[in-house]
C-alpha cells in the first residue's frame, strides 16, 4: 500500500469492521473496485457528511487491494495540499487509486488540473478509481468543468448518516475489538446522550476507554455519567472530517 509522505491513516479500517447498515450495496461496489471486479465502472464517487464512512471505505479498499497483491494509493487531499500538486504524479502505476476529501480542491485550479491528468492516466491503464467528498460532483465548485464531468462518469453514491441502530452496532463492535465489557444499558445511555452523532459518540467512547483503564473501573452507567458530566457541551463537536467510521 502506498501512503505518500506522512499522512494520517486509520489502521483499523477494513471491510470487516465497517457496519454497512443501509449501505450494503455501496460497500459491495467499493469492494468490487478493490478486488478488480469493477471493470464496468470508470470510477466510483462517494459523498456524504461527517461520520458517513467515506474515509473508512476508501482506506478499507486500499487495504483489501494490497492484500491481493495490488498496490494501492490512498490520497487524502486535505493532508497533501502542503506538499504541492506534484504529489499526485505517478500514482496511476498502482492497482487502485483512492482520492479522499475532494472538497478542498474548490478554488485550487492547479490541483484540479493535476487530478484531471491523474484521472486520465489511470483510466488509460484501467486502474480502478475511488473518490470521496462531502458533496456530489455536480455540487463541487470546480473551475475545471472537464474534471467535474469525469468525476460523474462512474457510480455516484450518497452515504447517509448512520441510523441509531447502526451507531449502536458500531460502538458495540469497537468495544468487542478492544476487549471491553460494555453493558447494554451503558451503550444505550451513550446513544441517548449523543443521538446519531457518530463522530462525537466515538470520541466520547475513546475518552471513556481511557478513563476506565486509568481508574480500573467498568463502564457502568454511574461511572460513565461522571465522565460525561465533565463536558459542559456533550453534544458539541469540532468541525471537520472525523476519524473514519467503524
Amino acid at each position: 500500500m502506498q501512503l505518500p509522505l506522512a499522512i494520517k491513516w486509520n489502521e483499523a479500517a477494513d471491510f470487516q469492521r465497517f457496519v454497512a447498515g443501509e449501505h450494503a450495496e455501496a460497500v459491495r461496489w467499493v469492494r468490487d473496485c478493490a478486488e478488480g471486479r469493477a471493470a464496468h465502472l470508470p470510477g466510483l464517487f462517494l459523498h456524504g457528511g461527517r461520520g458517513s464512512g467515506k474515509s473508512h471505505l476508501l482506506q478499507a479498499a486500499c487495504r483489501r487491494a494490497s492484500e491481493l497483491g495490488r498496490p494501492a494509493a490512498y490520497l487524502p487531499l486535505a493532508q497533501l495540499l502542503e506538499y504541492g500538486y506534484y504529489v499526485l504524479r505517478g500514482h496511476e502505476q498502482v492497482g487502485l487509486v483512492a482520492v479522499d476529501e475532494l472538497d478542498v480542491l474548490e478554488g485550487r485550479e492547479d490541483w484540479q488540473i493535476a487530478l484531471f491528468h491523474l484521472f486520465n492516466r489511470a483510466s488509460d491503464r484501467q486502474v480502478p478509481l475511488l473518490f470521496a467528498a462531502r458533496k456530489p460532483p455536480s455540487q463541487l465548485t470546480l473551475k475545471l468543468a472537464d474534471l467535474r464531468s469525469r468525476l460523474s462518469w462512474g457510480g455516484v453514491v450518497a452515504l447517509q448518516p448512520p441510523t441509531e441502530s447502526t451507531c449502536l452496532e458500531i460502538v458495540r463492535q469497537r468495544a468487542i475489538n478492544r476487549g471491553l465489557d460494555l453493558p447494554e444499558a451503558t451503550l444505550r445511555y451513550l446513544i441517548r446522550r449523543v443521538p446519531r452523532d457518530l463522530p462525537r459518540l466515538l470520541t466520547l467512547f475513546d475518552e471513556l476507554d481511557r478513563a476506565s483503564l486509568a481508574a480500573g473501573r467498568r463502564l457502568t452507567v454511574p461511572f460513565v455519567r461522571q465522565i460525561v458530566d465533565r463536558d459542559p457541551h456533550p453534544d458539541s463537536h469540532p468541525d471537520g472530517e472525523p476519524p473514519p467510521r467503524g
